[in-house]
């Protein structure tokens, strides 16, 4: 059994490779694609997740037979920093056999100050490591309606800045925007704090109607205004593009290869 695979579709554009260490979550976000990808129930996916059984075997073995050159995120289904019956003991343990065989990986949580029990780890990663938060709502009403049990913007901020200030680079991925203005206050935040180096931005998708009517040209031309003139790291998914069809966007914000991490 192999555990890191390659992602297809959307999830291709945030990483060459991926490795979901646990199946389930407990951030119970009302937009979220995972439960429906693997034919679980909300109920059954929603929770508090155990470990996938043998694991960090399955990925030591994979570490093994495979020299990996380009980034492995952790991770797509269920987030490694939620709650879990193991306090994400498998995430750090998983973080040190990835270090230990020099693999360039990501990691993208809402986990909020959980992250920060192993900033060591990612600090022993050296330019091979790049760790980012999902930022949806400034507003933190709206985050516990859409996010209930993720962790709530100011936590997720600080984490960023902790992150950044401790030599890791950083990322902040703005899939979903549910509202884009609440999006745009949270860029202005993070270059006010200068704590993120690289962008993901899209839009709301796989939730019924819901954004179809956004003005979403207007979105990303005003996120454009505000990150290139700070020389910030930009991807642009193509859900967005399709839909802001009229903005002029540069290679190096349309190519997603350009930004992961790679063995040097």
């Amino acid at each position: 059994m192999s555990i890191i695979y390659e992602p297809t579709g959307m999830a291709r554009e945030y990483s060459p490779y991926a490795c979901n260490l646990y199946i389930g979550c407990s951030h119970r976000c009302k937009y979220c694609y995972a439960p429906h990808t693997i034919q679980r129930s909300l109920n059954n996916y929603f929770g508090v997740p155990e470990p996938r059984k043998n694991v960090l075997k399955y990925l030591e073995r994979d570490l093994q037979k495979n020299v990996y050159k380009k980034q492995i995120l952790l991770s797509f289904i269920g987030d490694v920093y939620c709650e879990t019956t193991d306090n994400n003991l498998t995430t750090r343990l998983a973080l040190e056999l990835l270090n230990k065989y020099k693999a360039p990986i990501a990691v993208l949580s809402k986990g909020g100050t959980k992250m920060l029990r192993d900033l060591d780890v990612f600090k022993s990663f050296g330019n091979r490591i790049m760790v980012g938060t999902t930022l949806t709502f400034f507003d933190e009403g709206k985050s516990k309606e859409w996010e209930s049990g993720a962790a709530f913007p100011k936590d997720r901020l600080f984490v960023l800045n902790e992150i950044h200030k401790a030599g890791v680079r950083t990322m902040a991925s703005f899939e979903p925007s549910v509202e884009p203005s609440e999006s745009l206050k949270l860029i202005e935040k993070t270059l006010e704090d200068d704590s993120v180096d690289h962008y993901k931005i899209g839009k709301i998708n796989n939730f019924g109607s819901y954004g179809n009517d956004f003005d979403w040209n207007k979105y990303l031309s005003e996120v454009l205004k505000i990150l290139r003139p700070a020389k910030k790291q930009i991807y642009v998914k193509r859900s967005l593009r399709k839909f802001a069809s009229n903005v002029e966007l540069f290679e190096n914000e349309t190519n997603p290869e350009k930004w992961v991490v790679k063995l040097s």
